[in-house]
């Protein structure tokens, strides 16, 4: 298993490559695979931003890996004006949705209930496929309902299995 630690800074060569869903990017721990197929073990420090498209880690061996946003079935929202693109964005925003903002659009990971109240709301939803980006928050830092301290706060490691070995 190709075990890795570390992000280290974009490289512009790299040994092998991890496509990821942005919920497997979102994950300090996780077992998946390379591209090439070997088993890979995720170990990286908690709290951080999810991975991105780009990102490039480095593992225990000194390969260096680079992390690529696989396509995923996205809902790409325009609308007649901006104001309208405002509501819509305020309307995902209050259900915490995980957005990707856009020069004029927003993007969301498919969901029939959010596609009817976008509908509802005006909006033009487009069903398409393609690698999802959403902004990580404003304030940063690792998620969870704790009102402990984040020393407080911690998990045992687990590896977590997502999709099907190729």
């Amino acid at each position: 298993m190709l075990v890795i630690h570390q992000r280290i800074e974009p490289r512009d060569r790299w040994d092998a490559e991890l496509h990821l869903n942005y919920e497997a990017r979102s994950k300090s721990r996780l077992r998946c695979y390379a591209r090439d197929g070997e088993d890979v073990g995720l170990f990286l420090e908690r709290g951080q931003p999810p991975l991105a498209d780009g990102d490039c880690l480095l593992a225990n061996d000194g390969r260096v890996v680079r992390v690529c946003a696989a396509p995923e079935q996205l809902l790409h929202v325009t609308c007649a004006s901006p104001r309208e693109l405002n509501r819509a964005a305020y309307h995902l925003g209050n259900r915490h949705v995980a957005l990707q903002v856009g020069e004029g659009w927003l993007r969301l990971l498919d969901d029939y209930v959010l596609k009817a109240m976008l509908d509802q709301l005006g909006a033009t939803v487009e069903s398409i496929e393609a690698p999802f980006q959403p902004e990580h928050g404003a304030y940063g830092g690792g998620h969870h309902h704790s009102h402990q301290g984040d020393a407080e706060f911690n998990y045992a490691p687990k590896l977590h299995q997502f999709g099907v070995r190729k």
